[in-house]
């Protein structure tokens, strides 16, 4: 099934999201990315899987999250300009909160039932366009428990989800010749996209429950065995709930 066939991409736009009134200063943010990310505080060694992204229409990037630069290494490769979701605190942050603020992140309240941050999303999706979020909900060494957003969000929009592995981003950003700059950097790998079966649409809450860890396992099997937590045991990974998406 290609992402032609099925979900929004079918559907006339209705967001009042204007992702092309915000592409000219999120250009100027992806300059300043390259310039003096990449170039002086974050070293990226490799990536595969560029062709699983879609040339346009939605979908939702579901990375694992290990760094506070991992989102920021991802919008500097995907060629699409994406909209991350991040925790509301950031807009918080003395000069960090410029950058999200700038690019007009979705801010989310990690700890409820976010409505606006969903209306948010689907307004984005609804578009056509690409968010990137991470399950867990917060950054850690290894895999947590995934949180049933990705389920949610994916199930009702009917978007394809991308799982992104990342790996390498620990102690970046570091200044450039610095000790960390003799260490590996950042490599990232965009899977196979899947979506939920249409079945699932409308799920309840232990399907979602089991849609997430699903989706969960699928990013685990990309990534090194000390990062999967409770997800290591791949001969438990099912795959009852979605479909590969070729695009």
């Amino acid at each position: 099934m290609t992402v032609e066939n099925a979900g929004l991409v079918n559907k006339k736009p209705t967001s009042a999201y204007n992702h092309a009134r915000l592409e000219p200063q999120r250009n100027l943010l992806r300059l300043l990315i390259r310039w003096i990310g990449f170039t002086l505080l974050a070293k990226l060694d490799h990536v595969e899987g560029l062709e699983n992204i879609p040339a346009n229409g939605p979908a939702i990037l579901m990375i694992n999250h290990i760094a506070f630069i991992d989102s920021l290494v991802v919008l500097h490769i995907v060629p699409r300009n994406i909209v991350p979701l991040a925790k509301v605190e950031v807009l918080d942050y003395p000069i960090i909160r410029v950058f999200p603020m700038l690019w007009h992140v979705i801010p989310v309240k990690r700890e409820e039932f976010d409505r606006t941050a969903i209306k948010m999303v689907m307004d984005v999706l609804q578009a056509g366009e690409i968010i990137l979020l991470a399950p867990e909900g917060t950054r850690g060494t290894a895999l947590q428990q995934g949180k049933e957003g990705v389920a949610y969000l994916a199930s009702r929009s009917g978007a394809p989800v991308i799982p992104v592995a990342i790996e390498g981003t620990v102690g970046l950003p570091a200044i450039r010749f610095s000790k960390r700059w003799h260490q590996p950097g950042a490599v990232v790998k965009f899977g196979q996209p899947f979506r939920y079966r249409a079945a699932y649409q409308r799920a309840n809450r232990d399907q979602l429950r089991l849609m997430t860890d699903e989706a969960m396992f699928i990013l685990a099997g990309m990534l090194p065995f000390e990062r999967r937590g409770i997800y290591q045991d791949l001969s438990r990974a099912t795959t009852n709930t979605l479909e590969w998406v070729d695009m």
